[in-house]
């Protein structure tokens, strides 16, 4: 009868037991180095998300660069656990690059959106709530994500802009200094003394609503014409009461211009009719 003792102090050899093609003893150790990979995984990105936020990054760019590492620490875990399986690493290598070419010749285009994503991202042109121009459209950013940027229009319609032509083209943004000017050429008879068409102008600026006089407003002679003389009217004004001003100054100019009986100019055409 074998003694109780020696069949307990024996030891079992993992290596024999096998499960497939997978010895038992692998498994274990893959099993055991998954399980220190997701701990690894889940304290290193706790603390760079700990990290960044204490940066001045736009918290989307936090976002997206949280997930592209964990994204790339789970292919690093998935080699380590292959090798402790005994899967020749050569093999798993060569297949994710042709895998990697094949995605990102498919997917040439969404990348380069991707790329002006983190440029438009990092470098913060404009910002949500802005009013922008560019070559695609004008109009108010409503939504920026890593592909698209998304503009309202003064007519109700929604622009996507791919992020590749905003990083790489012209972005003119008329909100980003807080103030715009307002500029109106208006045309007068030379009959009407200078003087008297500049004060006709500053009453117009000074009944608008929303004017600010820093910088102060100014009218200035812009140019001769053959029946007329051409002034520039400018005041300053809020970037979010440019319109109001816009068009308010406009009919302002000409109630002005009626009340101090100066004429602006147009084209006549008159008109003869001769009798035979």
């Amino acid at each position: 009868m074998p003694n109780v003792s020696d069949a307990m102090s024996s030891t079992i050899d993992l290596s024999a037991l096998h499960l497939g093609d997978v010895a038992l003893a692998s498994l274990l150790t893959a099993l055991l180095t998954l399980v220190i990979c997701l701990i690894a995984i889940r304290v290193i990105t706790t603390l760079l998300h700990r990290i960044l936020e204490k940066t001045p990054l736009d918290k989307r760019l936090q976002k997206y660069a949280l997930s592209t590492l964990r994204c790339v620490m789970w292919i690093i875990a998935t080699l380590i656990v292959a090798e402790k399986l005994g899967i020749p690493m050569t093999s798993l290598v060569a297949l994710l690059s042709v895998l990697s070419l094949a995605v990102s010749l498919a997917v040439q285009n969404v990348l380069s959106n991707i790329a002006g994503g983190l440029i438009i991202l990092i470098t913060k042109p404009f910002k949500i709530g802005d009013f922008i121009e560019c070559d695609d459209g004008t109009g108010t950013v409503k939504e920026i994500n890593l592909t698209y940027t998304h503009l309202d229009t003064f007519d109700g319609l929604r622009i996507s802009i791919p992020n590749s032509n905003l990083s790489a083209g012209k972005i003119i943004n008329y909100t980003a200094r807080g103030q715009r000017r307002v500029e109106h050429t208006v045309t007068a008879s030379y009959d009407a003394a200078v003087t008297d068409v500049r004060r006709a102008c500053l009453s117009a600026i000074n009944r608008t609503a929303a004017v600010i006089n820093a910088p102060a407003p100014e009218v200035y002679v812009n140019s001769y014409g053959e029946s007329s003389i051409q002034y520039v009217v400018r005041c300053w004004c809020d970037a979010a009461d440019y319109w109001d001003v816009y068009f308010g100054l406009l009919e302002n100019i000409k109630v002005a211009f009626d009340e101090n009986n100066i004429e602006m100019t147009y084209n006549h055409l008159n008109v003869h009719i001769l009798e035979k």
